[in-house]
């Protein structure tokens, strides 16, 4: 059977993982329900605590914000509560930054997440997607995703932190978005020694498994952070994400115990695809990548099964698999790889 490419809503050009809308329209016999690996989301969600119901019948006080950015500040080893800005969801401040800056050149170390290319071609700058740091060039702002998505490249802080000090010597400055991090042991984040022309995001919902609560950050230097909160604008966070967001934030045992199951996961995960043919291309504890010489044929089973991966159109050989949570998930997945390798 040759490779079709994915039709529009089920892939990444214009579409995002996670359009279950668009997988069922394409398979509307697909068992249900569903089964979405293609966001890379933990499906070990954080449980969440009870709220008390009059949290949605009230504003954001600045004691609720105060509480959310210094457990974010803890978490992330910010040196102060004031580099931290909460936004509703990470992609808000994707699309922010690029207007805080005057037009400019603007390197994207790719294939990663197509949203930061796009953010800053929206605003008027000329954006390069290069794929090696050495053709970073003249650029006055750097965007680097770390660990990237989807290959799972881990650049050391060493190398980011002369990244940094490059650009501050010609006023530029460096994202790095850390959305795949929390999963990560060790000490691969820039926050905790930031660079001053550093911008560091970092996705809530992916390693706490509740994507639905739009919370991220932005980690900066004060003046920049002060920009960011200005633009905005006030009671940015609702309540009940800033309550949930500092009660998960603040729970040191459940995110080791978390990290723990999600490696194991990744290296069940593993086993199984290289069982069935495939080469890993990357991984991180959220998600794996691999590369098959019939990956379209192989979305198409996974699809009409109700498993939703992620397919690249740019890389018509690549799929990204999210984790299964329940072992009922892990079974379907099993049953569609498992012929694949015979």
């Amino acid at each position: 059977m040759t490779t079709s490419p994915p039709e529009p809503g089920l892939h990444e050009g214009e579409f995002h993982g996670g359009d279950l809308d668009a997988a069922r329209r394409r398979f509307p016999n697909a068992p249900a329900p569903w089964i979405d690996l293609s966001t890379g989301i933990n499906p070990h969600a954080y449980p969440v605590p009870d709220l008390d119901t009059s949290l949605w019948g009230r504003l954001p006080q600045a004691s609720d914000e105060r509480a959310l950015a210094e457990a974010a500040c803890k978490r992330y080893g910010a040196a102060r509560p004031d580099m931290l800005v909460a936004a509703p969801g990470t992609q808000t401040l994707i699309q922010l930054l690029p207007r805080l800056l005057p037009q400019g050149d603007v390197a994207v170390l790719s294939p990663t997440y197509s949203e930061h290319a796009r953010a800053w071609r929206r605003e008027g700058h000329t954006v390069r997607e290069v794929s090696d740091l050495d053709e970073i060039g003249t650029a006055k702002a750097l965007v680097i995703v770390n660990p990237n998505n989807p290959t799972g490249r881990v650049l050391p802080v060493e190398r980011l932190r002369a990244l940094a000090a490059d650009l501050e010597a010609r006023d530029g400055v460096l994202v790095v978005d850390e959305a795949f991090i929390d999963a990560m042991e060790g000490s691969a984040s820039l926050v905790p020694q930031l660079p001053p022309s550093a911008i560091v995001l970092r996705s809530f919902g992916k390693m706490y498994g509740l994507p639905g609560l739009r919370l991220g950050f932005a980690v900066a230097r004060p003046e920049i952070a002060a920009r960011l909160r200005d633009n905005l604008g006030p009671w940015a966070v609702p309540v009940p994400a800033l309550q949930v967001g500092a009660a998960a934030l603040n729970d040191d045992a459940w995110l080791q115990r978390t990290r723990v199951t999600l490696e194991e996961s990744g290296d069940r995960l593993e086993r199984l695809l290289k069982g069935c043919g495939c080469e890993i291309v990357g991984r991180t504890p959220l998600f794996c990548l691999i590369a098959h010489d019939d990956a379209g044929t192989l979305a198409l089973a996974l699809g009409e099964a109700g498993l939703y991966v992620r397919q690249f159109p740019e890389h018509p050989r690549w799929l990204r698999f999210g984790l299964p949570g329940e072992e009922a998930a892990w079974g379907r997945l099993e049953k569609v790889l498992r012929p694949q390798g015979q």
